[in-house]
């Protein structure tokens, strides 16, 4: 294989693992949406909420360690890889929402109260620290 070939083959696998975790984050950005009331973009974007920017920020921060770490283990094989790292990290979506709910339920920290109020909650940086402890385990996992 000549040094061109060498040189499209990886740049069309950055690509491919690039549009992978855009998506990816693309989802995981709808399903923290989805959880919270009212629009998140602009929540974000005009009210400059620190709790919806914190919570939204963490949980894309996991989904790329996520995204990362299938990279890391796929050894080179393209398919497979892409594969894996579309499913790890829907698993990792899956498994932080399932983590939002048990804190809503058990521990009584709710999200939509959260994203109510003006000032960053304690319990903001407790879900945001659960969402990267989340990515972290299933990156260490998918290793």
């Amino acid at each position: 294989m000549t040094l061109v070939e060498t040189l499209l083959r990886g740049a069309g696998a950055i690509a491919a693992y690039a549009a992978v975790g855009v998506i990816l984050l693309i989802i995981g950005f709808y399903v923290i949406d989805w959880a919270i009331p009212g629009k998140l973009s602009q929540i974000i974007k005009v009210e400059r909420n620190p709790n919806a920017t914190l919570l939204t920020t963490s949980g894309l921060a996991a989904v790329g360690l996520i995204v990362a770490a299938s990279i890391w283990a796929s050894g080179g094989r393209l398919v497979e890889g892409l594969t894996a790292t579309a499913v790890f990290g829907l698993v990792g979506i899956a498994v932080q929402t399932i983590g939002m709910v048990v804190f809503d339920k058990v521990i009584g920290i709710s999200i939509k109260d959260l994203v109510t109020e003006s000032d960053l909650q304690p319990g903001t940086r407790l879900l945001a620290t659960t969402h990267l402890a989340i990515g972290l385990i299933t990156a260490v996992a998918v290793i």
